[in-house]
């Protein structure tokens, strides 16, 4: 077990900490703001009730967890010690670039930076740093203690060991590592999720479908499948000869429909009207925090489920 300096204590921050100090990790939690730092803690306090009801701390109880998590008054008491760091700043690279020298300025010569953001490019703002080599994003979908997987995102120069490290970290977390092989924007969840959503407002915009026409499409269709299988097992086991076989039955399809995907819609255009519309006849704004607590304790359920049947079924 390892010490792990969680910079920044927002949705993102509070929600590592969970993670990390459910593996056993001591985590030391601190923000720029301290009540922001005392918030978050007292959120994961709150959080830790649900998750053991769901039996997702790992025969641990809430107490023994939120001991693990402590607030420092400063970030050099953050990293002191720290192997990992998860840094959760703002998304702007301004912000981070400062952030970064800071945190390789103070903290010890083998310790890991990762940045947990969703679009920057690493090489953006690691670039300046002597100790670029040990930087890398790794980039959970929220809240990373309900869902395992995590992209991990090299610069240029970031060291294979530096993230090997990080895969083995997020491993012994109950974390699934996706490693990219160069930076690219989006990385890789938000291009297949843009992919979708770029369709999703198309169909909407152009009179083809309700919104929730789309979500119960998904919600009830592809997502079922997607909750234990990615796309390319799912059309390996969709086609009698498997991917091969899949490929010479559909692609046709596909390569039609891919020429009529080519005029994008304005997400922020008329559309928009219509979704808001449609969503906030489905849930009125004054239930959006309620239906955030609905979402993560579905998601707890879903865990618990998912791990109960991969220890009966297998992964």
């Amino acid at each position: 077990m390892v010490q792990v300096a969680i910079v920044g204590s927002g949705f993102i921050g509070r929600a590592w900490a969970i993670s990390f100090a459910r593996a056993g990790n001591d985590v030391a939690l601190w923000d720029q703001a301290p009540s922001a730092a005392a918030a978050a803690r007292n959120y994961i306090v709150e959080v830790l009730d649900d998750l053991a009801g769901f039996d997702l701390l790992l025969g641990q109880s809430p107490e023994e967890l939120i001991e693990r998590v402590r607030i420092v008054g400063n970030l050099a008491e953050a990293l002191d010690g720290a192997a990992h760091v998860q840094e959760n700043a703002p998304e702007d690279v301004d912000i981070k670039r400062a952030v970064f020298s800071l945190i390789d300025d103070m903290a010890g010569s083998d310790t890991v930076i990762a940045s947990s953001s969703s679009a920057l490019l690493p090489s953006s703002f690691t670039g300046h740093l002597l100790g670029k080599h040990r930087c890398l994003v790794a980039h959970p979908i929220n809240p990373p203690y309900l869902i395992p997987a995590v992209e991990v995102v090299p610069a240029p120069w970031t060291s294979p060991e530096t993230v090997d490290s990080t895969c083995a970290l997020l491993t012994q977390a109950g974390h699934a590592p996706l490693v990219m092989k160069r930076e690219l924007d989006g990385f890789i969840m938000n291009r297949m999720q843009g992919a979708l959503l770029e369709e999703a407002f198309r169909l909407v915009a152009d009179g083809y479908a309700t919104v929730e026409d789309i979500d119960t499409g998904i919600r009830d269709g592809l997502a079922l499948r997607w909750s234990f299988m990615g796309p390319f097992e799912t059309i390996d086991l969709n086609a009698p000869g498997g991917v091969r076989d899949y490929v010479g039955r559909y692609q046709g399809i596909y390569r039609n429909l891919f020429a009529q995907m080519q005029q994008r819609v304005d997400w922020d255009g008329p559309v928009l009207d219509m979704i808001e519309r449609d969503r906030r006849h489905k849930l009125p704004s004054e239930r959006h925090e309620e239906r955030q607590v609905w979402r993560d304790r579905r998601l707890m359920a879903l865990a618990a489920h998912k791990t109960e049947s991969d220890n009966k079924f297998g992964k």
